[in-house]
């Protein structure tokens, strides 16, 4: 019976030598967590490729992964409304870290530039007004962010804590570097009047001083009516916009209908959360550097 005894005593002992289960929302918040879990583990990403954050529908294999996940690092409800009823619903088996509410983040609320130019209609979910959650697009948000994620996993599995740590200030490190490129990529651009598909970008343009003068929509998927886009093209005009950018997952046809006739150069498509990229610990740096670099081959083209 000894042997039976002991193990029964190994199955009864909760021996937490696994890597946590880890779940992220988005593509830049799974690159963060990727970079401290390192080679200890691969966190799941819901977000499935080339799709909006904000209208996604999980699919039963996800909502199960969620159900288990020892640790979920999510943006929060602003982003991914649809996460927020599935953690509400369905549950997760440990922690859920809403990254907003991290302490130490910088936050902004959305402009109030809503008047009688505003959409007809704002789909349900993400009507831009009070939090602006696209808060990953500030490099010192995602040093605070991997900072929260490594002592959340050092707890979770005090055996590899020096581990997560160590790999904390590697990402760190490395988002330094990154910061300090983007500096130079976009010094030309600083200050130049540009305008964005919807306004997801504020984090990105008080870090790197970019002057954002308007956005299309105020709402990801909400058609502007008539008046609004009256109202673009006379504040195309009066701002002296340089550039516009589309945007990765929406019809450029409002932005084209703008621009047409002007003299307002048309750059790539922007991708605010990475959706369009390999996923991996590398994306973060890519999505920023991408981004920099989008913006500012379009102001630097003299064509």
């Amino acid at each position: 019976m000894r042997p039976l005894i002991a193990l029964a005593t190994i199955i009864a002992t909760p021996a937490f030598s696994e890597v946590p289960r880890v779940v992220t929302d988005i593509p830049a918040v799974h690159s963060l967590a990727a970079q401290v879990m390192g080679d200890l583990g691969e966190p799941m990403l819901l977000l499935s490729s080339g799709a909006d954050p904000h209208h996604f529908q999980m699919k039963p294999s996800q909502a199960s992964a969620l159900s288990k996940a020892d640790l979920l690092f999510w943006v929060g409800p602003e982003l991914t409304p649809w996460l927020d009823r599935a953690v509400s619903g369905i549950g997760v088996a440990g922690t859920a870290i809403e990254l907003l509410e991290v302490p130490g983040t910088t936050t902004h609320s959305f402009a109030e530039e809503h008047d009688e130019h505003e959409e007809e209609h704002v789909e349900e979910g993400h009507d831009h007004e009070g939090l602006d959650p696209h808060a990953w697009l500030d490099p010192a948000n995602a040093s605070t962010w991997i900072a929260a994620m490594a002592a959340e996993l050092a707890t979770a599995d005090p055996e590899h804590a020096d581990v997560y740590l160590a790999n904390a200030a590697a990402a760190d490190g490395a988002i330094t570097a990154t910061t300090a490129q983007i500096n130079a990529t976009l010094a030309p651009a600083q200050g130049v009047p540009i305008m964005m598909f919807h306004d997801a970008y504020t984090y990105f343009a008080e870090a790197f001083g970019l002057n954002i003068v308007g956005s299309i929509t105020m709402g990801d998927a909400a058609a502007p009516g008539a008046a609004r886009l009256a109202h673009l093209r006379d504040e195309l005009a009066h701002e002296g916009v340089v550039c516009i950018f589309p945007e990765a997952q929406h019809d450029p046809a409002y932005l084209t209908a703008i621009v047409e006739g002007s003299e307002v150069k048309t750059g790539a498509p922007l991708d605010p959360s990475g959706s369009s990229l390999p996923y991996g610990a590398s994306l973060y740096s890519a999505l920023l550097t991408g981004l920099a670099q989008t913006i500012a081959d379009c102001v630097n083209d003299e064509g």
